[in-house]
């Protein structure tokens, strides 16, 4: 029996403002992404980063991978 897949850790880095588009400067995740990553499932919180990630390099916050 296969021990039981541990979550995808929160992106936070305890820097949380949201900005006009309700998008947190800190994580990059949206007001509604912060709220449901609870309930989440990690494929659900694998997405997310990637989204982050995307909204991280389209502010010029990170470079893009490559």
């Amino acid at each position: 029996m296969s021990s039981p897949e541990r979550p995808v850790t929160s992106p936070c880095v305890n820097i949380c403002a949201l900005d006009e588009q309700d998008i947190c400067t800190g994580c990059q995740r949206t007001a509604a992404e912060i709220t449901r990553w609870g309930r989440m499932d990690n494929s659900e919180r694998r997405q997310v980063l990637g989204l982050c990630h995307e909204r991280a390099v389209a502010a010029g916050l990170v470079l893009p991978a490559g």
